[in-house]
């Protein structure tokens, strides 16, 4: 039986598609949390008030002021960002039916908050299985996830070194957390109203300056940080109904670190992230032969030491691309058999 792809390359149209949507969301500044809404006017106090009537998640429906009966520029300025939200929600529900990976709406919820305070611009970068779906946009590449699988809510935040000077830190709604399914280092969470604490970890390098910071407690040090954050590039992730514009790891380095990472996942969801990883090598190797090469020959031991007891695994996870097992088995050690 011939093995399985590990991903399929989108049609030139549809990344055409994404593409415009992800210079779009580049653009717009603030996002709206949640559905586009609609526009309620509000009596009996002797004013009338326009509210924003929304679902900022799933089941529970809340409002937020607008402004004044009356007060056209409010108004206006609001019906453009839900009507932006409008037509980016279709958008976004486009490009899923056509294989793109979305994350789910509390990953969107969570992104959005980080996005409208500025997080991204001041320094944080989407690592982990998000930062691998936004990649695996990017390269137009097609994945299909084991059936029942949707991508995880669990937020991984690369701080860089210089994140914690703009004094963003202290408005982050980073809480303490615990979550037994998840990697030691994510024993934070994002918390927001009318949502579950979403698990979240604050990855930071061993010269990291926050000892004024709240969120000291809170960080993780990492011993690969350096190397997974050099020369960040911008991306997007789409969650929910929404493109968020975010910061996101080297691909190359992404892959590299997710697969070292790997085995502190239980089984599942540890195949899960290994198989992610390798689409993305694959979908990267195809586009451009030497940047996983090039990243591998630059990872310290903290990345190359875990993955070597996973050569045979991978090796049989990429069958069905003989470029990437040999890529594999040159890094790794031995041929690909």
């Amino acid at each position: 039986m011939k093995p399985p792809a590990l991903f399929r390359p989108n049609q030139p149209a549809f990344s055409q598609q994404y593409a415009a949507i992800k210079e779009q969301s580049l653009t717009a500044g603030s996002l709206l949390p949640g559905t586009p809404g609609s526009l309620q006017l509000r009596r009996g106090t002797g004013y009338a008030y326009w509210y924003r009537v929304y679902y900022p998640v799933p089941g529970k429906q809340t409002e937020t002021l607008v402004g004044r009966e009356g007060d056209s520029a409010a108004e206006n300025a609001m019906r453009a960002q839900m009507d932006f939200a409008e037509s980016t929600a279709r958008q976004v529900g486009m490009l899923r039916k056509l294989g793109f990976l979305v994350a789910d709406k509390i990953s969107a919820r969570a992104l959005v908050e980080l996005h409208n305070l500025g997080a991204f611009e001041a320094g944080l970068l989407i690592g982990g299985r998000l930062g691998c779906i936004a990649w695996l946009n990017e390269l137009g590449a097609r994945v299909r996830l084991p059936a029942g699988e949707t991508v995880s809510p669990q937020l991984e935040l690369l701080a860089l070194t210089d994140f914690f000077k703009h004094g963003l830190a202290a408005k982050l709604p980073l809480v303490a957390g615990s979550d037994s399914s998840t990697p030691s280092a994510c024993h934070g969470a994002i918390e927001l109203p009318g949502l579950l604490p979403i698990p979240a970890s604050l990855l930071i390098g061993d010269h990291a300056d926050i000892s004024d910071s709240p969120l000291a407690w809170l960080a993780t040090i990492i011993p690969d940080h350096d190397y997974l954050s050099t020369d960040p590039a911008p991306g997007a992730v789409l969650a929910g109904s929404h493109c968020i514009p975010v910061r996101l790891p080297q691909a190359a380095r992404l892959v590299w670190h997710q697969l070292s990472a790997s085995p502190q996942y239980l089984a599942p969801v540890a195949d899960i992230e290994r198989r992610l990883a390798l689409a993305l090598a694959a979908a990267l190797l195809a586009q451009d032969p030497w940047a996983m090469l090039t990243a591998w020959e630059t990872a310290p031991s903290a990345i190359t030491e875990p993955i070597r007891p996973l050569r045979e695994t991978l090796l049989a996870s990429a069958a069905a691309h003989p470029d990437l097992q040999d890529l594999l088995a040159d890094c790794l050690g031995g041929t690909a058999s």
